[in-house]
């Protein structure tokens, strides 16, 4: 197959991985806390990403590692028990569609922060996405007040992290393979993802059959999700551009609803009216 076709396999399969995410975290919830949920995520893709990226470690110096830690923090930690936490109380379908606002924070974030400049057009984006953030909240909570869209704040902290850890890979990691900074990444977090397992009282319930489906979905979203998925996107990257790679966005968010659907989860019109005006956003802002 040639490259212009393959890389439009690569990112459906992308949107897919990532669209299907947000549902297999609800369904982790069910048997396991947010805590053990996060941990467990963290554990399986470090696993899989030691044992196939163990060898690319000897090629990130010693100065770097810092960096490597930070990034980890924020590019994968704090995200992975927000996320769920968030979905303790909202949709999965309005936890992905918030999670595309990371584009939007990254701009911000490299604007104020890492000296980037603005366009018109960006800034236009930035205020659009925002506004439709504020429709798709403010009319959940309005017409699902069984659900807490406080908790909603949780998943635009978790896209801020994630904002955090793209301007600093790109200014202190920039040289360095994906797979170096990723498996070193999970390198960091595998002994306090560890830590926080163990102190959860995971061991004490595993043997319950509703855990131990639960981990299974975990499971897959650890190495699939995470670790394959990553590998899959810088692939992408190599093949096309960033900025057709980063066009997965605007397809994660309908993948994750669909999937909602099925789940019995439903938006308001309104609610898809905000959505829409997020993705105008985020379009906008990543337009040259």
């Amino acid at each position: 197959m040639e490259s212009k076709q393959l890389k439009w396999v690569y990112l459906l399969v992308l949107a897919l991985v990532w669209g299907s995410s947000f549902i297999l975290i609800k369904k982790g919830l069910i048997g396991l806390t947010a805590l053990q949920l996060g941990s467990l995520r963290i554990i399986f893709a470090a696993v899989f990403l030691i044992l196939i990226g163990f060898k690319s470690l000897s090629k990130i110096p010693v100065f770097k590692w810092k960096y490597i830690a930070l990034t980890s923090l924020f590019g994968t930690f704090i995200p992975a028990y927000l996320f769920a936490i968030a979905q303790t109380e909202i949709d999965s379908s309005v936890s992905s569609i918030l999670n595309s606002l990371t584009p939007l924070n990254t701009l911000i974030l490299g604007a104020l922060v890492f000296g980037l400049q603005f366009k018109r057009n960006q800034i236009f984006g930035i205020l659009i996405g925002l506004l439709g953030s504020a429709l798709l909240i403010l009319n959940g909570a309005m017409h699902h007040p069984e659900q807490n869209y406080y908790y909603a704040i949780l998943v635009l902290i978790a896209s801020i992290c994630y904002a955090v850890n793209v301007n600093l890979i790109k200014k202190y990691l920039h040289d360095l393979s994906p797979l170096s900074i990723t498996t070193g990444n999970f390198m960091v977090l595998f002994f306090p993802a560890f830590i926080i397992l163990f102190f959860s009282g995971f061991f004490e319930v595993v043997h319950d059959v509703k855990v131990q489906e639960s981990i299974l979905f975990i499971m897959v979203l650890g190495v699939v999700g995470t670790g394959i998925a990553n590998i899959l996107f810088f692939k992408l990257i190599q093949m096309s551009s960033p900025v057709f790679a980063t066009s997965v966005t605007y397809l994660i968010p309908v993948v994750a609803f669909c999937w909602g659907l099925l789940d019995n989860e439903m938006l308001t019109p309104v609610q898809f009216f905000g959505a829409f005006i997020i993705l105008i956003g985020v379009y906008l802002s990543a337009k040259k």
